[in-house]
């Protein structure tokens, strides 16, 4: 297949998403041709295509107000070395026609990035970042990661939540300070960058059904993402997991070998 094919194929399939970092990585995963990403923006340019991304603007503002009650146990470590050891969650707002706005909270895996808990209500209360909390604690079949991070909304204050979290660190973000909660403002901006905006949403009942499509179809399972070295969350984890599992059997064969 001719590269420029291969470039309107990935562009295509991406739901028209991908720019030429990820659509350059997929090219070269596959074998078949050796590209680089200037290489495919040129072919990109050339077909007057581009990914319908809107660029989000960065907060850098930090307050020096701190609570020393809510301590910053995060400290914008956004790259543990293990899935589960550290989440971060938050919420955010969906307009729909019928129903006004609804609210989603989510759960990411700073390891992988993967959101391994969500939940879509008709209030913004307490109630569904417990619901979100709970849904990635029996997908991730432990009780609790080392840190869960989170703003300081009242619903992450709250005593409900505290004991939703009871036996986790829970760490919050200085006060006016969301850079503090970066990974997971920005899957929000993406879920209503590359979804959201894409379709005119008439209730709550699509706005859950269109996001786990979006969730749970693509963005943990397909869609690819530089953090991960160009593979999906899921995959990204897989690899993870492969590989304490040969370390484990390199260790005991060295043990029988020495024995």
């Amino acid at each position: 297949m001719k590269v420029t094919d291969s470039v309107v194929k990935i562009f295509n399939e991406s739901g028209q998403l991908y720019g030429s970092p990820k659509i350059a990585a997929l090219i070269n995963r596959s074998g078949e041709d050796k590209v680089s990403q200037k290489y495919v923006l040129g072919i990109m340019k050339k077909l007057g295509i581009k990914p319908k991304y809107i660029r989000h603007r960065t907060i850098t503002t930090v307050s020096r107000n701190f609570s020393s009650e809510l301590k910053n146990i995060l400290h914008r470590h956004f790259n543990p070395e293990k899935p589960d050891a550290f989440w971060c969650t938050d919420i955010t707002y969906i307009w729909t026609y019928d129903d006004g706005f609804v609210y989603l909270a989510s759960v990411m895996d700073l390891y992988s990035r993967k959101i391994v808990g969500w939940c879509v209500t008709r209030t913004m209360d307490a109630n569904v970042v417990l619901e979100c909390i709970e849904m990635a604690k029996r997908r991730r079949g432990i009780d609790h990661p080392v840190v869960i991070h989170s703003d300081r909304g009242v619903q992450y204050t709250s005593e409900a939540y505290r004991k939703t979290t009871k036996g986790m660190v829970r760490s919050y973000s200085k006060k006016g300070t969301p850079w503090d909660n970066a990974c997971i403002e920005s899957w929000h901006s993406l879920l209503k960058r590359e979804c959201i905006r894409f379709h005119k949403i008439m209730n709550y009942h699509e706005a859950k059904s269109i996001i786990f499509s979006y969730i749970e179809g693509f963005y943990n399972t397909v869609r690819i993402h530089s953090h991960c070295e160009y593979q999906s969350p899921d995959e990204y984890e897989e690899e993870y997991y492969e590989k304490e599992v040969n370390n484990i059997i390199a260790s005991n064969e060295i043990v029988e070998v020495v024995a």
